[in-house]
């Protein structure tokens, strides 16, 4: 049993490392020691072993890591898939077209959402939306989207789990959520972010089944409120179309 804990201990180690890349490019031993918070003999045996898998390469020069070519094969495979992600970015970038902001689709992963296409705005002051970002549930137009349009038992476990700040009230989060099933969208200012704004809508499958939210995003003194509500049906016929292209 003992010996069944350290290997998933090392697996999950190595996946930490591995994830430290979706941050930075290449990165050093002493970075990516820091980045995990462990020793660094412990974080060079699993860099050999993940070198020696292809999964990182080391530069000679540099001495510094980055993903080797083994991760793009297994991504390739993603283009045969059913993946949201791909299939709705040319949507999304015609939508950044017809409303000249930053686009995000996000989906739910346990108690946090993650940004897994973005398509950034062409205005010299937009917002910047890094794919990969993890985000809470409790906060955004998207988090209340994703929380709105989901099963009751995954509202109830945010709430109740250890995540749940203190000081937000509940029934308040509530009314958020009801709102955001009565109008088919939720809005945000502010709320995460200091001068960012955001709509966020869900995007159904052909089951009916929440894949994703839909978000446009951009400064608040941009995004207003009144701009919100101009861009709220434009967003849900774009996830409306969206929805009927995913299984």
């Amino acid at each position: 049993m003992e010996d069944g804990k350290l290997t998933v201990r090392a697996v999950e180690r190595a996946l930490d490392i591995l994830l430290c890349f979706t941050e930075a490019e290449d990165l050093s031993l002493t970075e990516i020691a820091a980045r995990v918070s462990l020793h660094k003999s412990t974080v060079h045996r699993l860099l050999a072993s993940l070198e020696g898998k292809g999964f990182v390469l080391r530069d000679p020069a540099s001495d510094k890591y980055r993903l080797g070519f083994r991760i793009w094969e297994l991504s390739a495979n993603l283009n045969h898939s059913d993946d949201p992600a791909l299939i709705l970015l040319p949507d999304m970038e015609r939508l950044r077209d017809q409303l000249d902001e930053t686009i995000s689709l996000y989906v739910r992963d346990r108690m946090e959402r993650v940004r897994v296409q973005a398509v950034q705005s062409n205005q010299a002051i937009r917002r910047v939306a890094p794919i990969g970002a993890r985000l809470p549930l409790y906060v955004g137009a998207s988090s209340k989207i994703l929380v709105a349009f989901a099963e009751p038992e995954v509202q109830e476990a945010l709430m109740e789990g250890p995540g749940w700040p203190s000081g937000l009230n509940r029934s308040a989060f509530l009314q958020k959520l009801a709102e955001a099933r009565a109008l088919g969208f939720a809005t945000s200012v502010e709320e995460r972010e200091p001068g960012a704004a955001a709509v966020a809508v869900p995007i159904l499958n052909r089951a009916h089944r929440l894949v994703a939210a839909l978000a446009v995003s951009g400064p608040s003194n941009r995004l207003t409120l009144e701009k919100m509500m101009e861009h709220a049906p434009v967003l849900m016929e774009a996830a409306r179309r969206m929805g009927k292209m995913i299984k």
